[in-house]
């Protein structure tokens, strides 16, 4: 069997699209559709045959890129599609390059080109609905207790090693690490640096270790400064400075991690890193909440706003933010302790 599994969402999806992938894997070969965005994280994975990058939004934009991608997609001779980005670009790809089993959710955009819609099962996680999409007929199969899976190489594991050792970092030190960014502006906690603080000034063997992408670099500056007043062993600022994989080889030597709804979080899920994730704007029932054996969700359930959006709106949309604003850094430091020791769930 041949499979493609077509995947050009946010780079999130792309992790939880690992347990359909392992899955197909298991009949034969699987090629997979990615951004540039997303790719990287497929690097090494023993499930995945080849991976055709889609540059939609640039270099493939168009019908001419279209048709490029299409052509590649079927010199792969893969004879079954599995839409996990169910726009209808993807799935238009998929009938060009001429592959005759479509299948995605039955509630797609581009559901019309589908030779079969799987129910979109809002009650589940969305790693669980994603590995649904290989099951007969969206199938009644029992799902199991899935949890991505990432596959860092031995040069992300060492530049990991580097960094560490220039930062003086001993075995010893508990390493804390904290995930401040987000694409979307309302889902970022501004109290980070506060939690920082308070983390360093309760343990006396943390190290805070700050992940993200260049773009969080002041940010993560913000946290650097907090460490730094609060007298606390010197933080690690590691944004901009490593790969998707790499940033996954960090997480697996952290005791922790908080992160907002975002990426960082389902990098945590897939290296089984405890968690404390934040949502504000959305909700984990949406089916994007925290994988690892150890985790905890903070938000303010009470609020009749919430959720407000599917991703998170840019501004909140009756000006107090409160989903986000309300969360005190004491009930996360709290959060993060337990994590740190409670039996896994």
């Amino acid at each position: 069997m041949i499979s493609a599994v077509l995947q050009t969402s946010f780079l999130g999806d792309m992790i939880l699209t690992t347990p359909l992938l392992a899955r197909l894997g298991t009949e034969g070969e699987v090629h997979v559709v990615a951004t540039p965005a997303n790719a990287g994280v497929l690097a090494n994975h023993p499930a995945v045959t080849s991976v055709i990058l889609y540059d939609k939004r640039a270099l493939d934009r168009g019908l001419g890129g279209l048709r490029r991608v299409a052509a590649a997609l079927r010199a792969t001779g893969a004879t079954t599609a599995y839409l996990a980005q169910g726009s209808w670009r993807t799935s238009a790809l998929a009938r060009l390059a001429g592959i005759e089993a479509r299948i995605g959710f039955a509630t797609s955009d581009g559901r019309w080109f589908y030779t079969q819609r799987v129910p979109y099962d809002r009650d589940r996680h969305h790693a669980q609905r994603l590995w649904m999409l290989a099951s007969p007929a969206g199938g009644s199969d029992e799902v199991p207790v899935l949890r991505p899976a990432l596959y860092p190489s031995a040069a992300d594991v060492a530049r990991v090693d580097e960094l560490l050792e220039a930062a003086g970092v001993h075995h010893s030190e508990r390493l804390v690490a904290l995930a401040p960014g987000s694409v979307w502006a309302t889902k970022r906690w501004p109290s980070y640096a506060a939690l920082a603080a308070d983390l360093v000034a309760q343990w006396s063997d943390a190290r805070v270790v700050v992940l993200g992408a260049t773009g969080d670099t002041a940010l993560a500056a913000a946290i650097v400064a907090a460490v730094t007043q609060q007298g606390g062993r010197p933080a690690l600022d590691t944004t901009g400075q490593l790969s998707l994989l790499g940033s996954a080889a960090l997480l697996a030597r952290c005791a922790v991690l908080v992160s907002n709804d975002s990426a960082p979080l389902h990098l945590a899920s897939a290296m089984n890193t405890p968690t404390v994730a934040l949502f504000g704007p959305t909700v984990p029932a949406l089916g994007f909440g925290p994988l690892a054996e150890r985790r905890q969700v903070i938000e303010e359930s009470p609020l009749a706003c919430r959720p407000c959006h599917a991703h998170g709106p840019i501004r909140c949309p009756l000006g107090h933010w409160r989903c986000m604003r309300d969360i005190a850094p004491s009930r996360v430091a709290a959060a993060v302790a337990a994590v740190s020791s409670e039996t896994p769930t």
